[in-house]
């Protein structure tokens, strides 16, 4: 019988969420400051080359694994949480996809051998590896998340870090392997995390259990249409890189990456929201009272990322100046929209895992694929007159875009109450922040700091039960 979620009302749903949060805060900060800190180390020991074709992999790697594995992980999630009985089941079908995403990649480098030269051949043996490492633990961390072992899921997270680190020391430091070492170091954390929590959660899955084809249907049925959500996502992610580098140059994209540092900042805090709501959006999306759960909820997120965007907006140059160096520093100009588009990213995935714990995976593949489309045609309109400019107003409207069809699809299961006037005011000041600060004027500064006050004061009772709430979880710690 699927697990009762009577036990998910009142304030248990609370504590629930911040319990998760933070477990995952934990795990993002320790994994996301400790990567953060090592790219200078990066820098300095591998060749731009090296360090290319590093970036080409993984970021193929971020495309592949939940297209091969037709998105398993995400349905390991999603069916984890409220099927506790099929547990097993699922474990043995997403282990299942994982080898065959394996043999295929497999089987595809293979291919790609006879037709390249010999030194990317040894690449293309380097990636099958890798690729098989990152699957199966990008797997194991959504199965367990769904089965609730939270605290495991930190654990895989810390090691993969641990050995991470101490990989790129020896390899990289004392063995001086270079690319070699630093992907080897990479293949080392994923194995011994994925062996950790095989061995820490060998309880919640049985390998004798019988799989039922109607259960593997159903959650085929589930991630197929998130292939296009993922790669929706993808694209964004990663096609106005690509595409300004076409047009504009590697000089001009060089400086574009750097600009994504400072948005990466609010992307942590999104992220570890992100892990823990999907799992509480499933648990409480049958509950009688989970609109109000919701409304609550959106609300104090919408509020926590528009009043941080409009801070990183206003205190952008004095970031850029600590972080970026010698010709970098321009990159501050095209921080404030790709700012904007993390807000409007993080609304997209709060309201997707309403849409995912309805299982109706196909609105978010829908509005992430819509989303995309329109990213790539603004990138090719505005990139060739504005450069990289161009591909973060691009960025950002594409963002906004998927918010909205998220916003309009979520209606059909729940009716948050927001203040749209309230959100939308908010929403028009921050690009006038934006436009200010990226702007040639003397008083930009200033400008977008009397709007940072405006913003405070538009969600000032929001913020207020914030508190509230914050100091009543708390108390009952």
């Amino acid at each position: 019988m699927p697990e009762d979620k009577s036990q998910t009302t009142g304030s248990f749903k609370y504590k629930y969420l911040a319990g998760n949060i933070a477990l995952f805060t934990i795990s993002n900060f320790v994994s996301k400051i400790l990567v953060f800190l090592l790219v200078p180390f990066y820098t300095n020991v591998l060749s731009t080359a090296d360090y290319g074709i590093a970036d080409v992999m993984q970021t193929t790697l971020l495309l592949l694994v939940p297209m091969l594995t037709v998105n398993m992980g995400e349905a390991a999630l999603r069916y984890g949480i409220d099927r506790s009985d099929k547990r097993g089941e699922i474990f043995r079908i997403g282990i299942k996809y994982v080898s065959g995403a394996c043999l295929v990649t497999a089987a595809g480098c293979a291919v790609g051998c006879i037709f390249v030269k010999n030194e990317i051949r040894w690449f293309l043996f380097l990636f099958v590896f890798l690729f098989m490492t990152n699957c199966l633990y990008e797997f194991l961390i959504l199965y367990f998340q769904g089965c609730e072992k939270v605290k495991l899921v930190v654990a895989g997270s810390v090691s993969s870090t641990a050995v991470l680190l101490s990989g790129n020391i020896v390899l990289l430091l004392v063995v001086k392997m270079g690319l070699n070492g630093y992907l080897l170091s990479q293949m080392l954390a994923f194995t011994f995390a994925s062996v950790l929590m095989l061995f820490l959660g060998r309880s919640e899955y049985g390998l004798s259990v019988t799989v039922s084809k109607d259960f593997e249907k159903e959650l085929l049925a589930y991630g197929r249409p998130m292939i296009a959500y993922s790669t929706g996502s993808w694209i964004n992610n990663a096609a106005d890189r690509y595409l300004v580098s076409l047009i504009k140059g590697v000089a001009v994209n060089g400086l574009y990456g750097v600009a994504y540092k400072i948005p990466a900042m609010l992307t942590v805090f999104q992220r570890i929201f992100a892990q823990a709501w999907q799992m509480s959006a499933t648990k409480s999306y049958e509950d009688d009272n989970s609109s109000e759960f919701f409304s609550t909820m959106y609300n104090a997120y919408n509020t926590f990322m528009v009043v941080g965007c409009s801070f990183l907006i206003l205190t952008v140059r004095q970031f850029a100046w600590l972080m970026f160096k010698k010709d970098f520093y321009e990159a501050w100009r095209f921080v404030p929209p790709l700012l904007i588009s993390v807000v409007f990213g993080a609304l997209t995935g709060f309201l997707g895992s309403i849409c995912l714990a309805y299982k109706d995976s196909k609105a978010m593949g829908w509005a992430t694929g819509t989303g995309a489309c329109v990213n790539i045609v603004l990138n090719l309109i505005l990139i060739p007159g504005y450069g990289a400019m161009g591909a973060a107003t691009a960025t950002a409207v594409s963002y906004y875009l998927m918010y909205l069809l998220a916003f309009i699809k979520v209606r059909r299961y729940v009716k948050p109450e927001v203040r749209l006037i309230r959100d939308y005011s908010s929403y028009l000041l921050l690009a006038a922040e934006s436009v200010v600060m990226t702007a040639h004027t003397d008083h930009g500064t200033v400008i977008s700091g009397i709007i940072f006050v405006f913003i405070i004061a538009i969600y000032g009772s929001e913020i207020v039960k914030i508190m509230k709430k914050l100091i009543m979880l708390i108390k009952h710690v």
